[in-house]
């Protein structure tokens, strides 16, 4: 399972079952769980801890180190879980001594080619990076976000969950859930009703979703005022308890 030109650091823990390709090099204080396959010409730096069932295909670079200036080799980690697909050229970096020390990607996640998730980034469940999307250092993306190709984000900025953003768009502020962004400057477009429905959210769920919109991006209230009404239409479902929970978060501003 293990090509013979791979190298492979003896003290890598490689569970049964691991495919590792050819001319794949996999440093000292890595661990991969069963079922993973990395395809050939892959280079892993520890500390990197991959789950199990995770496809890695030719030339990406998980787990190097961070490209900050502030990093001095401090020890740092990637923490990877199952069922990822990491496509041709994607890198992924460990965190650094000045955050938590740690990147988090979660599960079911799609990063297509040339895609880059920086230091200290947390990615959660089913997020889409489409072709060269980048994430700056400190990002946060929620579960079910789709960031279009070209997509950049500033550093520190949240992506909220089932968000959408159109091609080459460049956030410099957070995206709330379920807002589809794009232009430039990039702007909100309304929310992401095609993303929704096919995550099986019914009628009544989006119809909700769009008075938040509405509310937030429409009306012309300050956030406060703005939040404090998301409030009051939350009790009807919670959906829009999440959309106030993030608003609520008061991150880097809010694209509007």
């Amino acid at each position: 399972m293990i090509h013979p030109t791979a190298i492979v650091d003896p003290s890598a823990e490689i569970e049964e079952g691991v495919e590792i390709g050819a001319y794949t090099i996999v440093g000292s204080g890595v661990s991969i769980r069963a079922g993973t396959v990395i395809g050939p010409h892959v280079v892993i730096r520890g500390a990197t801890r991959i789950g199990r069932e995770n496809r890695i295909f030719q030339f990406a670079s998980i787990g190097e180190d961070p490209q900050d200036k502030k990093y001095r080799g401090e020890p740092t980690v990637l923490e990877i879980g199952d069922r990822n697909v990491v496509r041709e050229f994607a890198t992924l970096h460990r965190g650094t001594a000045q955050d938590k020390g740690v990147t988090r990607i979660g599960s079911d996640n799609l990063f297509m080619a040339y895609t880059h998730v920086a230091h200290d980034c947390v990615v959660g469940d089913r997020v889409i990076m489409a072709n060269a999307a980048s994430l700056a250092g400190h990002v946060r993306v929620d579960d079910d976000a789709i960031l279009g190709g070209f997509s950049l984000v500033h550093q520190f900025c949240r992506i909220g969950q089932y968000s959408f953003s159109a091609m080459g768009s460049v956030i410099s502020r957070d995206v709330p859930p379920y807002v589809m962004v794009g232009g430039r400057p990039t702007k909100p477009h309304g929310i992401n009703a095609v993303g929704l429905e096919r995550s099986g959210f019914d009628s009544v769920a989006i119809r909700q979703i769009k008075k938040a919109y509405k509310i937030v991006y429409k009306t012309g209230f300050k956030l406060d005022e703005a939040v404090r009404l998301l409030e009051e239409l939350s009790e009807d479902g919670p959906e829009v308890a999440c959309m106030v929970e993030f608003l609520r978060a008061k991150g880097r501003s809010l694209i509007r």
